[in-house]
């Protein structure tokens, strides 16, 4: 059987074409385990720049893995606020606590044992093994199956089941088991600036005589994906009781989007009423199921905002509530009030971690509202 001159090609030209094309990026020919650890993890779901201010706060803030296993949880969610998926940052502060305490503050040095850490998968596996320990171990992110896809003529949609394997194994025959780390960044780097999604540089591309996609001209077709999950719609309202310039907030414990994040007192509904004026009523009925005992002053309803999540889309709106001056403190100290966190409007933006769409609520009201 003939080999596929390709499979042959490939390495060399693409780290030649490396070795002329540096794309400067601050994690980059790091070898310290806990940095290259940090940089996957934030780049996660994520643009290199967005996430490249966020690495060099949390290099700042924790210069290492036992500054950032004594951190509280709280910090941690705030310095990573405006990320989104915060699954990713209590994963990073447990496997932290891990490694910091019952790893003596050591990575694992193999493949195996790196993907026993807690929200480390085989991508972000095989990108430490490769970058700190020099292991051979293909890294497959967007850009590698990307590039894989169209240099190879792959017809299989990435996000089918049996995609990661081939693709793996082709990313593992293909590497130059000599340079791993170097064939792994070459890798990335050139699907994020030569085989990009959109007007990829074809005409210039050192792999445009072996690339399948630019012969039969299928470049744009590639590579495939299955369609997408239709995302689940959620309806959030939300109460910013303002007293004495504070609010109240609470923490989301249950199993669900945002959870430990911190929020208004929400009421989530099937779908929106016909007429948006009567979701104060709606509200206070919530939270006071048998009369509310105040009269609030004029309620104010914001605009609706959007945040999309994997699967579920979030519109919020926010009610604006005044308390009366006659409250008293006996009120404040009985539920639900007494089951809510009082915080200023200062503490909320500096201190306290919240979900994205309350952050835009926050920005867009700037001095508007009186906390």
């Amino acid at each position: 059987m003939k080999k596929d001159p390709l499979l042959s090609h490939f390495a060399p030209n693409l780290l030649r074409w490396a070795a002329t094309h540096h794309r400067p990026m601050p994690w980059k020919g790091e070898r310290d385990p806990y940095r290259i650890w940090l940089s996957e993890v934030i780049l996660q779901q994520t643009r290199v720049e967005q996430g490249w201010p966020y690495y060099l706060r949390f290099v700042e803030a924790y210069p290492t893995v036992r500054h950032l296993a004594d951190a509280p949880e709280d910090a941690v969610l705030k310095l990573w606020e405006g990320l989104g998926y915060y699954s990713r940052a209590r994963n990073l502060h447990a496997t932290a606590r891990h490694v910091a305490d019952q790893l003596q503050g050591q990575f694992p040095d193999s493949y195996a044992g790196l993907l026993t850490l807690k929200g480390v998968g085989e991508y972000t596996a095989a990108a430490i093994a490769s970058f700190a320990y020099d292991l051979p171990h293909a890294v497959l992110d967007g850009n590698v199956y990307r590039v894989l896809a169209r240099c190879f003529g792959i017809e299989t949609p990435t996000n089918a089941p049996a995609a990661k394997r081939e693709f793996t194994a082709l990313a593992n025959a293909l590497l130059d088991p000599a340079q791993p780390a170097a064939f792994n960044q070459a890798m990335m780097d050139f699907g994020a600036t030569v085989c990009t999604p959109a007007q990829p540089l074809c005409p210039v591309c050192p792999l445009n005589t072996d690339c399948v996609a630019y012969r039969l001209g299928k470049v744009a077709e590639l590579p495939r994906k299955a369609k997408a999950k239709a995302r689940k719609d959620r309806f959030f309202v939300y109460a910013v009781f303002d007293y004495q310039g504070t609010t109240f907030v609470r923490q989301r414990l249950e199993p669900d989007i945002w959870q430990n994040l911190y929020e208004f007192p929400l009421l989530e509904l099937m779908a929106w009423p016909d007429d948006f004026t009567e979701l104060p009523a709606l509200l206070l009925h919530h939270w006071f199921p048998g009369g509310s005992p105040m009269v609030p002053e004029e309620v104010t309803i914001s605009k609706p905002f959007r945040q999309t999540l994997t699967h579920r889309q979030v519109t919020a709106v926010f009610c604006e509530i005044p308390l009366p001056a006659t409250v008293s403190p006996a009120f404040l100290a009985a539920p639900p009030f007494a089951n809510w966190l009082r915080v200023s409007r200062e503490e909320l933006k500096k201190n306290i971690a919240v979900p994205r769409v309350i952050d835009w609520y926050l920005q867009d009201i700037g001095l508007t509202l009186r906390l």
